[in-house]
């Protein structure tokens, strides 16, 4: 036989149950004195939101009288009164405050509930019962709350994913800042792509090894697993000198294999410049085996233009190339010749019928213009294709 408390169910009278039916509206508005009183924070809700809470409370009065009649309904009643309200309360009542309103009612109930109990025996009950509902609206009222938030979770996750994608494909500038914005984003945040291999199969344990690393750094972050390749957006600079040990902290939380960085961009409307470049250097970067992880996409505009990317092409001729043929005092035939014989200072000045110091004041030039030194192995490579991509477009008329 069912009962709360080691008391029967039967010693509650059908009196008792009538005499507290026709108390539940004074039941409910004393709880909801009770609340005004004791929780400051509830005086300062407007009326709406206070009228909710009555409507509320009403519904679990009704729920409680209506379980003592038919045990056999046990708790649902008390879900059904109170999973709809945290969906809406939840949104201006936190889930500490919720317990802080079932708390102020129990006591409530708890005080008035033996002035309508028939004897002892029906208060002893009543008691019993009032408490064990309680506990089973406040687990119902945490679970509603757990369920809005894994809800809130999912959906943030979803958002995510979908400024990433734009960002990627290059959406509009209005949705992707209006969407970065509902992540907490900053708009006017700088922002750099990085992207690879994730590090597991498991999305869930991507989301925390990028997360948790970006909370490391202090560092806001933006993911999206697209199949086999992870996108990362990280915000904050990262060209100067603190930006630039973070990168290599980030490329942490990738799987094995080549890390690409975007050039770092104002903001996030223009991100997907950077991402652009990031994947294209991802593309190309197989070209270049020893590349360090992570890797710059602007260090890969020789793979990428020899992988067919007009972006890189253009790059290598408005960075190198022309400010070379711009340049006065035959720093391009410098250039030429001197990788031309491999690399050696006399021979290129015999090529050139000019003394060896004159050379080394060409290149000097070089690397001011371009920031490429001729003698360094992967700089020369940058430079020789530099030139040929420049002559290439100059030959199609494109410069």
């Amino acid at each position: 036989m069912n009962g709360v408390g080691g008391l029967e169910w039967e010693s509650l009278s059908a009196k008792t149950l009538r005499e507290l039916e026709h108390a539940s509206g004074a039941l409910a508005s004393g709880t909801i004195e009770a609340m005004e009183q004791r929780l400051p924070w509830f005086r300062r809700l407007p009326a709406d939101q206070r009228a909710s809470v009555l409507l509320v409370t009403q519904s679990g009065v009704a729920g409680f009288v209506s379980w003592l009649r038919d045990t056999k309904q046990a708790i649902r009643l008390t879900a059904d009164a109170f999973r709809s309200a945290p969906k809406d309360m939840s949104r201006w009542v936190s889930l500490r405050q919720t317990v802080e309103l079932v708390r102020v009612a129990l006591e409530v109930f708890e005080g008035r509930l033996p002035e309508i109990a028939a004897d002892e025996h029906e208060s002893a009950m009543l008691t019993a019962a009032v408490l064990r509902y309680g506990r089973e609206i406040a687990f119902a009222a945490a679970t509603s709350y757990a369920a809005a938030a894994e809800a809130r979770g999912a959906w943030d996750a979803r958002l995510e994913a979908l400024v990433v994608d734009g960002i990627v494909r290059g959406d509009t500038e209005e949705a992707l800042v209006s969407r970065a914005a509902a992540l907490g984003w900053e708009p006017a945040a700088e922002a750099t792509v990085l992207v690879g291999n994730p590090a597991s199969d498991e999305p869930t344990r991507v989301v925390f090894d990028v997360r948790s690393r970006a909370a490391r750094v202090s560092r806001p972050v933006l993911l999206s697993v697209q199949g086999s390749r992870l996108v990362v957006v990280l915000g904050g600079p990262a060209d100067e000198a603190g930006g630039r040990e973070v990168l290599p902290k980030m490329a942490e939380a990738f799987g094995p294999g080549p890390v690409v960085v975007g050039p770092t961009v104002s903001s996030v409307a223009e991100a997907h410049r950077s991402a652009s470049d990031a994947l294209s250097g991802l593309r190309a970067v197989v070209g270049w085996p020893t590349a360090p992880r992570p890797v710059r996409s602007l260090d890969l505009l020789p793979e990428r233009a020899l992988a067919g990317d007009p972006e890189a092409e253009y790059q290598l001729i408005d960075r190198v190339a022309r400010p070379l043929e711009d340049a006065t005092g035959g720093l391009m035939e410098t250039v030429d010749a001197y990788l031309e014989v491999g690399g050696v200072l006399e021979a290129c000045a015999r090529k050139l019928f000019v003394h060896p110091n004159t050379v080394r004041y060409r290149l000097r030039r070089v690397a001011e213009l371009t920031g490429r030194n001729a003698n360094d192995p992967r700089d020369a490579l940058v430079l020789r294709v530099a030139l040929t991509v420049g002559r290439l477009a100059r030959a199609r008329g494109l410069w």
